[in-house]
């Protein structure tokens, strides 16, 4: 695993959850690094240090980016215009995937798709989404597409040759490495339902894991 590749809700989680440093602590066993795009960037940083009720999370999230536990890649221009190219068409496939008689369905935002775009210029497939939305593109589109006709009580369309478009991509969620820190006895707290309660605190925070995954991980 070369890098891993974060989305904003995530770092954001960790930062809600008071455990940034279970991150720094995976970042110093990692071989490759943590980069995040500028889109991301704007969303846990810039745009949050100007409104106060974020400011704390944001200063803590741009404390591990100051000390490169996080950072942005580092590509050429050249490569930066292709990302940009490559984010326009993930946006472009992924809200025109599915349709209902009357319009199309807007599924992702310019952050998740800049990770994506990311992800696939650097030929990184490990990316870090908490959101279901994504996750869901990426590892079972037709799912997604039934869900989805569930929800909006309509039959949704698609055409089945752009999932191909979301393939390769291997999605972890925050409660993903979570997991993999407690294994590694990076937490600081050592009670035994320390792994079960920072599950549930992911959980309630954003991460998009069922009650029986919490109990399933926590059991492992």
């Amino acid at each position: 695993m070369k890098n891993l590749i974060f989305d904003s809700g995530p770092l954001i989680n960790f930062a809600m959850n008071n455990s940034l440093h279970i991150l720094e602590r995976l970042k110093q066993q990692f071989k490759g690094d943590f980069l995040i795009t500028k889109e991301v960037k704007k969303e846990i940083i810039d745009k949050p240090l100007t409104i106060r009720r974020f400011e704390l999370e944001a200063l803590q999230i741009k404390s591990l980016y100051d000390r490169k536990i996080i950072k942005l890649a580092d590509i050429t221009k050249k490569q930066v215009d292709e990302l940009r190219e490559k984010r326009n068409k993930f946006m472009s496939i992924a809200n025109s995937i599915f349709t209902t008689k009357k319009k199309q369905i807007h599924l992702i935002d310019k952050g998740e798709c800049a990770v994506l775009a990311l992800s696939a210029l650097m030929k990184s497939p490990y990316i870090v989404i908490d959101e279901r939305t994504t996750r869901m593109l990426c590892e079972n589109p037709e799912n997604l597409r039934k869900l989805l006709q569930k929800k909006l009580h309509t039959q949704i369309k698609t055409d089945e040759k752009n999932y191909s478009y979301f393939k390769g991509f291997k999605v972890i969620r925050s409660t993903e490495l979570a997991y993999i820190a407690y294994k590694k006895k990076l937490f600081d707290l050592k009670y035994p339902k320390v792994l079960e309660a920072m599950l549930y605190g992911l959980k309630y925070h954003g991460c998009s894991i069922s009650e029986e995954e919490v109990k399933q991980i926590a059991k492992m």
